[in-house]
Order: structure tokens, then sequence, then C-alpha cells
């Protein structure tokens, strides 16, 4: 076995399959472009999605990649075992419908056994497969010389998560020796493929051979694939003999500075605190290649799982004893260790340190509430005389406040509790459970069409400067069937030897228009275009007149609905320059979407944008427009167009061709859309809004030419409505009105408020009149009509003032709304009786809720029916008391 640099095994591994002629694909974004199904990237063929499903056919069916992943749905036990991962990268090769099991097989076995390869001691390989795959079982026996011995049948060896590609598979374990059995000899785990340490899988070949379909049912597949999977880290630790991935030199780096940061604590001598070294050192490598990946912590999906992988880290940063900001200086340590191949991470370095260090600077006020919420739960443990936390409270503080199990039974043990370890598990187990159920729906494939990915004729998009043309009719698509001819009604798919109707790509939305015979009359409308498997513009349409394959037909694209969609999206393109001008290169594009009525562009920021910010964009764009900039497009290759400067989207992945879109020398992107000739074409840009949409994900709205024309008429009409309504000469003097009308209202409001106080002052002379007795405590109850909480404040002003009784309860109704007051004496909050107890108790009753301090508390509510039920209950709870 030759010994390897963690970054040479990766290397070495796309190395071997690239000379076998597949094409190496680059690690892809964490966080899914156009995929929301999931989450997280969480496997080397989730980016491939496209190619399996048949929705896209590649350039070349043979791809190998390393690709970073995410799984979150086993973090407790990271840092635990010897081999969960929170972040990891799977190596794989992939043959979309080309080689198969005959291939792929002895390849893998050359891989691993090969002497300018890994060269693995072929004794120390095992393998398993499907029982019911006689097939894997004779290829490595027959090709590969394995013998019957070292092949394991396996009833789990099927790989299926739901409607799509299914197959069997077969797993390779290498066998580490009696140094790392964990089992004796006669457990019945003690084999490849059980539960034990001693034989590691190191490499899964899946054989996608059938269509599971919606129905449970299974078909074979039109072409089959091969999806394989190897853990880099798995492979790593056994070619650096190490005990677990962690001491490997794709974390011991990371280890080492931890050390140095907790003043002392030493890796390795205790199992307990090397848990903590491990959780740091796998989630700081998460957080920094997904924030890298622009995923911002937040309360909600992805953002959450960074909160919570941060959250964690520090408190287990705290058990060895750090007890200040300190995971931003890991940050440097990550990107140096992956630098090889994921420069982007030292690229973004800055930017990632930013927003960890803004994340646990938040933290550190948040971890004093989980405190102050466990010592509650030790307060009231202590009245009730129980020692055992419930597993719920446990589980809470973990998942809400990130505090491991580890911390909360550490603290219980001071005061003398322990913790219901059983019932945390049980609400761990529900979350799992949760999780799983969610991802197998997450990770479902398309069912394949092998009509459309056989269709192989070619069609060129030539609509950049037209919007009509003749062109043959190459093949006519419905119910997903070749046809030859199509009649009156039915809707079709249909792809033509060249189309000036642009397909929905990149945010911009596809054309529309009409199909013509040589009659000059409307045969087809095209509602829709998409792209197909194979490239071609696909255009979906309603037949209106019986048409046929190979004919030459007219095709119109609605040119106005055209000149609209090419101002928004040109448009899209100087916004995109203008965020990042005002807000900083960080405020990147998230998604779009360009419209013939107005555009969305949606993009990455951590903090709000300000009123003053977004003027700023709105002027620069505007100014742009005015310059009257020449639009440019070029098409070249993707290292000249990056040597250009040219922005790409954050996450795409691009041909080696591309298209350039220049704009003056203001904004350069790559984009395959349509654009104006020159920006001053677009007229006029107006942002409508601005709003947070997600994690760290913001969205602006915007129009231009007649869209802002008409919002900016609209505003005119409602200022022209507002003018005659607060009798302004003119719309200019609107807002010196409003600024009358409101000194007006204001001085009326006083008077009012001063006659209210009067009138209430002389109705209390009779409310104070009537005081009951609630088992020698002195109560006043009251029912007031159309008054508001500020005039029920005013009434316990002057019930305080002529301390009539012990405590003064008041409610009143006012437009169907409940406002509810109590209050209480001093001597008697001192005597144990609060208000907000008593109005925690009536509140409900008048269907609602609210609290206050022990002298004075109230409550709104909902149900003015339930006021005189509320006022009973006050006496009857005070009797009680």
């Amino acid at each position: 076995m030759k010994q390897m640099k963690s970054s040479e095994v990766r290397q070495l591994f796309l190395d071997f399959w690239a000379s076998k002629g597949h094409q190496v694909e680059p690690s892809a974004s964490l966080v899914p472009v156009n995929d929301p199904t999931l989450l997280w990237i969480n496997s080397g063929v989730a980016t491939l999605k496209k190619y399996f499903d048949g929705t896209i056919v590649p350039e070349n069916p043979r791809i190998t990649n390393a690709q970073k992943s995410i799984r979150t749905n086993d973090i407790e036990n990271v840092g635990v075992t010897a081999r969960h991962h929170t972040l990891f990268e799977m190596l794989g090769n992939f043959s979309i419908g080309e080689y198969f099991k005959e291939e792929v097989i002895p390849w893998a076995w050359e891989f691993l056994t090969g002497e300018e390869w890994l060269a693995f001691d072929p004794e120390l390989l095992y393998v398993t497969y499907y029982p019911q795959d006689e097939d894997t079982k004779r290829i490595w026996m027959e090709k590969v010389g394995l013998s019957e011995d070292h092949i394991v049948p396996i009833e789990d060896n099927f790989w299926d998560i739901g409607a799509g590609p299914c197959g069997p598979d077969t797993e390779i374990f290498y066998d580490r020796g009696p140094a790392y059995q964990d089992l004796p000899d006669e457990d019945p785990e003690m084999y490849p493929g059980g539960e034990n340490e001693r034989y590691l899988e190191i490499w899964n070949l899946v054989f996608s051979e059938f269509n599971h379909k919606p129905d449970g049912s299974y078909e074979a597949l039109p072409h089959k694939n091969v999806d394989t999977g190897m853990g880099l880290e798995r492979v790593v630790s056994i070619i650096q003999d190490a005990p677990t991935n962690f001491e490997t030199d794709l974390f011991m780096p990371i280890i080492k500075k931890i050390e140095a940061l907790s003043n002392g604590v030493r890796y390795g001598e205790d199992n307990k605190v090397d848990t903590s070294f491990k959780v740091i050192a796998d989630h700081i490598r998460a957080v920094s290649f997904a924030i890298g990946d622009r995923a911002l912590p937040s309360n909600e999906g992805r953002g959450y799982i960074l909160r919570r992988l941060i959250r964690r880290s520090v408190m287990h940063g705290q058990k060895l004893g750090i007890n200040r900001l300190f995971l931003f200086e890991l940050v440097p340590v990550v990107a140096e260790i992956m630098e090889d191949y994921y420069p982007e991470v030292k690229a973004d370095q800055d930017f990632i340190i930013k927003v960890i260090t803004n994340e646990e600077q938040r933290f550190q006020e948040t971890i004093h509430g989980g405190l102050d919420i466990l010592q509650d739960v030790f307060a009231k443990m202590t009245d009730r005389k129980e020692t055992v936390i419930s597993g719920e409270d446990a589980f809470k503080l973990y998942d809400t406040y990130g505090f491991p199990l580890e911390l909360t039974e550490e603290y219980a043990e001071e005061k003398g509790f322990t913790v219901d370890r059983d019932g945390f598990n049980e609400a761990m187990q529900d979350q799992r459970n949760r999780a799983r159920a969610a991802r197998q729906v997450e990770d479902s494939f398309n069912v394949q069409s092998a009509i459309l990915a056989d269709i192989i004729v070619p069609s060129e998009f030539v609509g950049y400067n037209r919007t009509e043309l003749t062109a043959e009719l190459s093949a006519i698509v419905a119910d997903d069937e070749l046809k030859e001819q199509i009649e009156d009604g039915q809707t079709a798919q249909f792809i033509f030897n060249q189309t000036p109707f642009y397909a929905e790509m990149g945010g911009q939305v596809a054309d529309t228009g009409v199909i013509k015979d040589d009659n000059n009359q409307v045969v087809a409308l095209v509602t829709d275009v998409k792209r197909a498997p194979n490239g071609q513009n696909l255009h979906i349409v309603e037949v209106k007149a019986t048409m046929t394959a190979n004919t030459v037909y007219t095709l119109e694209v609605d040119a106005g609905r055209r000149r609209s969609i090419t101002k928004n999206h040109t448009a899209t393109h100087l916004l995109h320059q203008a965020l990042r001008d005002v807000l900083g290169s960080h405020a990147t594009q998230a998604g779009s979407l360009v419209s013939e009525n107005h555009l969305r562009f949606d993009f990455t920021h951590f903090g709000q944008v300000t009123a003053e910010e977004l003027i700023e964009m709105e002027s620069q764009v505007n100014q742009k427009i005015w310059d009257a900039l020449q639009v440019e497009t070029i098409e070249t290759s993707i290292d000249h167009a990056k040597e250009l400067g040219a922005m790409a989207l954050f996450g795409e992945k691009y041909g080696s061709e591309v298209r350039v879109v220049k704009i003056g020398n203001y904004s350069i992107e790559l984009c395959g859309g349509v654009h104006v000739q020159n920006s001053q074409d677009i007229g006029l840009f107006k942002i409508l809004s601005e709003s947070g949409i997600g994690a760290g994900t913001r969205r602006i709205e915007a129009v231009t030419g007649q869209g802002a024309y008409e919002y900016f008429r609209q505003k005119e009409m409602q200022l022209q409505e507002a003018a005659h309504l607060v009798k302004a000469p003119q719309t200019k003097e609107v807002a010196k009105r409003i600024e009358t009308l409101k000194e007006e209202l204001k001085d009326l409001q006083a008077e009012n408020d001063s006659l209210n106080a009067k009138l209430m002052k002389a109705e209390s002379q009779s409310i104070f009149d009537d005081i009951q007795d609630a088992n020698g405590v002195s109560v006043i109850t009251y029912h007031i009509q159309n008054q508001d909480m500020n005039a029920l404040r005013q009434l316990a002003d002057q019930w305080r003032q002529q301390s009539v009784s012990d405590v003064f309860v008041v409610a009143s109704d006012l437009d169907g709304k409940v406002s509810l007051l109590a209050a209480v004496s001093k001597d008697k909050v001192t005597a144990g009786i609060k208000a907000g107890d008593l109005i925690k108790e009536i509140a409900p009753l008048v269907g609602g809720g609210g609290g206050g301090r022990p002298d004075m508390a109230q409550a709104g509510g909902k149900n003015p029916a339930g006021i005189s039920d509320a006022l009973k209950r006050a006496v009857t709870y005070l009797s009680e008391k």
C-alpha cells in the first residue's frame, strides 16, 4: 500500500477515471441549484440527478467527481463514532447508460489493487452483493478472480429511495485486521457488512437497472446506469493507518490548532475530551464550506443546521476551557488543508470568518438564556421534589440552545440531579425519524422517459436577433409517443430544426407565440418552451389544426412580450452589479425571475438593506440606463470569459463554450439569455419591494419601461386622490396639509383624553363603592364599556390613590376586543398574591392571555361574552388563595 496525503488520494482517483475516458466534473455547491427537493448536496450523484432521470443527456456519459457533501441526520454521533461526519467528500464514477457491471467491477478492482494506483493487498478486500444479483457474483469471481469466501450475500444490497432509478449494489470492504476487531469471532455481526470496526466499507457500486414506479412496481430502465461512491475520509484513514478518520491529515491540523487554543488540554489522553476535539474539527469544516457556498445561519432550514453546528462547537469549546470567541481562528486551517482542490475556501476566508464571528457573538448572548432555562428547570424540580430532568427538557436544551447532553448532565450532577437519558434518546429518535421520512422524499429522482432522451435530431436556437422564421418540424411527441401527425385540440411537444423561441433558462421565462402554415393560418399556439434532454428547444403547444412532421412552418414569437422580457433581463444584470457596488462583493445572485411584467432578483446578504441603500442602487441602475451603454455579446471559452472578468452565477456549471454579456464597462456576466442592444432601450427602472425570504437571502422586485411608467402613473393617481381627500389645492401641498391635520388631531385627542379622565374620575366614585370579600381579601371587580387599556390603567391609578381595596380587577370591551387589568396592593403582594398569576388565571375565559408585574398585570382577549365569568373567577381564585 502506498503512503499518500489526502490530496494525493483524491487526485489519484480522478486521474484513474479520467484515464478510462471519464469527464472530471468539479465539485458543485453544497447548496443545491434548481433542486428544491434537497436541503444540502448529500452525495456525489445528487448533482447529477438531471442525467440519471433523463432530463438532460450529458456530453460525455462517463463522469467522475470528488463532491463535498453534507449529511446532518446523525449529528449527535459525530465525534462519538470513528467515521460519522457532517461534511465529507464522496469520490464517485458514473456511467449514464453506457458501461455497466462487466466493466466497472474490474476497473474498481484495478484502482484498489493496481501498483500504480492504491496498491491495496487483495487478500484484505471483501465484497458484498445482492443475493438475487448472480451476475455481480459471477463477475467478481470470473473476471476479478476473487475467491468465494471473500464474497458475502447481503439482502440489504439493493439501492432504492423511492420513485426513479434503482437497482442492486455491491460494497467493497477492507479488513483492518485483529487490532481493530471490537467483537469476538462468534458475534453475529463479525463479518464484512456487519456492524463492526474491523471490516471497513470503502466503496459502494450501485447498478441502476430498474425504474421504481409511483405505483410501487419495477420496470427495466431504457438505459442502465452506474453510480459509485467512495468516502475519501475512510480510504485515507486506511492509507495513513489512522485509528479513526480524525487522525488523518484532513483533521489533525485542526485538532492541533484547537489544542493550542485550549491552553494545555491535549488530544488522545481522554476519550470524553477527544469527543469535543472531534466535534469542533468536524463542524468547522462543514460550516466553513457551507458559508463559503452562501448558506448563512438562521432559525430555519439549512441556516438552522449551521447555527446548530456553530453552537455545538462553542459548547464543546467551553468543555475544553475555551471561553472566548475562537471558531474563526480555525477557518484558515481548514482553508489550508483543502486548498489544493477547494481554493474557494481561502478565497472566501474573510467572509466566512465574518459570518462565524457574528454568530459566535450572538450565541454568547443566547447561551445565558439556555443556562437560565436550565436553572428554571432546576428550581421547578426542587419545588416538586423531583431529581430527574425529563428527556423532553434535556432535548429542548440540546436542540434549541446547543447544549450537549453531557453538559446538561454535568450541571445536573452539580445540583444532585440526573437526566432521563432514555427520554432524551426517544426525543432524538423521533427527530431522526422525521428527518429520514423527509429524506426519502427529498432524494427521489424523476422517472426516466426514454422518448425525449432518444430524440437526437439537431435544433438550433437563432432567436437572439430574430423573432420570426420558417423551420421544419423535426419531431412531434404526444402522450409520451413519437407521432407523424397531430390533430386539432391536442397538446404536444415540438422540436424544429431551428427556432426563434427562447427556452426557459437562467431565470428568463420562455417565449410564447404562434405557429403558422404556408397559408399564414395559425395552426398552433406556443405556450411554453423547455430544454429537451439532448439540448433542443422543446415547444409545448396547443394544436389548432392538423400538423405533420417534416413539414415547414412559420414560427412567430410574441415580439412585444419579448421586448419587455429583454428589458427586464438587462436591468437584472445592472441591478446585480449595483448590489455588489452598494452592499459588497458577497451580495451575489441566489436566484432570479425575468418575465414580461417584472423582474425578481434574489441575493445573499446577512443584514438588512436600508432605504438609503435601495435608493442608491436604483439611482445607479437608472444612471447606467441613461448613459446609453452598448450591450455586447461574446461567445468564447470559459477560461477566456473568466480572464475578461465575467461574473458567473454562484453554483452554476458551465460548458467549455459560454456566452458573455457585457454592458459598457459596467457589467460583464456569463448569460445565455436575450438582452436589449443598448441600456437606454430599458427606459426606466423602479424597485417595487425588498424583503427577506429565508436564511441570509433577500429579494428585490422591480419593473422597467412601460411597467415603471404604469407604476408611477398609479402613484400619481393615488397622490391626486389623497390631495382631494385632505383638501390640498395641489399635490405638492399634500404633505403640508397632512402635517396640519395631524396637529389638529393631536389637539382633539388631548381634549378627548382630558374629558375622558374627568368622566372616569366621576364614574370611579360609584365603581369603588362595591367591595367584595374573598376569604379576607377585599376585591373590586368592574365591567366598563368602550374603553381601551390606557383608560383602565388610569382607573387603576385612581384606585391605588384611594386605597379602597386589596385587589382591583377591571375589564372592558371595545370593537369586539377585550382589555383586562388586575392590580394588587403592596401588602398583599408581600403576602403572596400576584397580579400576574391572577391575570393568567382569568384571561383564558375571555379568549386571551397576558402577564405583568406582581402589582399590576394586563391581558387582551377576543371573547367579550366571557368578561362576566372572568370577573367572577377572579373572586373565586382569591378566595381559594
